[in-house]
């Protein structure tokens, strides 16, 4: 892909509307059911960005916002316990709000772009995501990243699909993701 990625976090003034119309797509809501009225919205996306275990971010592609995302440690969340965790591991939430951007090919580079994010801390060897188990096309992009299915789990709000994906892996797939921050 020849465009510009690019993430900057979220801003709650700047970005709850934004986000609120996303959230009401479609194409989105069946699988992350915040459908709610904006007031409610505005209560989940101060607290979802007061919760230290996590970075809520805007994704852009050149110049245009078209994603929402969420990385987040899954020590201290509710995922945890679903599995043999490890200290660093992360994990990722998005969404494509924009449907004009549906389907273009957009999904897998802004993942991949994301997850070498993710992967500058040194002592994270895994990336975790939980998609809806019903969401076949972002299990699909999720497969193509270089995630495996690992077994499905009961959330609070979903059944969700556990996906793993390694440092190896990723690196096979896309090449050494260089230089590491170090996390104490």
């Amino acid at each position: 892909m020849q465009k510009t990625i690019a993430f900057r976090e979220v801003e709650y003034e700047r970005d709850v509307e934004l986000i609120h119309t996303w959230m009401m797509q479609e194409h989105v809501h069946p699988f992350w059911n915040l459908n709610v009225p904006l007031k409610q919205f505005r209560s989940h996306l101060k607290k979802a960005l007061s919760d230290e275990h996590q970075t809520l971010y805007i994704g852009y592609v050149e110049d245009v916002m078209i994603s929402y995302w969420e990385a987040y440690w899954v020590e201290g969340d509710v995922v945890e316990t679903t599995y043999s965790s490890a200290p660093f591991d992360q994990g990722v939430h998005l969404l494509i709000g924009e449907k004009g951007y549906l389907g273009k090919g957009f999904s897998l580079p802004m993942l991949r772009a994301m997850m070498l994010f993710q992967f500058q801390v040194s002592r994270t060897d895994k990336v975790i995501a939980e998609p809806d188990i019903r969401n076949d096309k972002m299990i699909h992009v999720f497969k193509k990243c270089g995630f495996k299915p690992i077994k499905p789990i009961t959330l609070p709000d979903k059944i969700g699909l556990l996906m793993f994906c390694e440092r190896k892996e990723y690196e096979k797939r896309w090449g050494n993701v260089g230089f590491h921050k170090e996390i104490k």
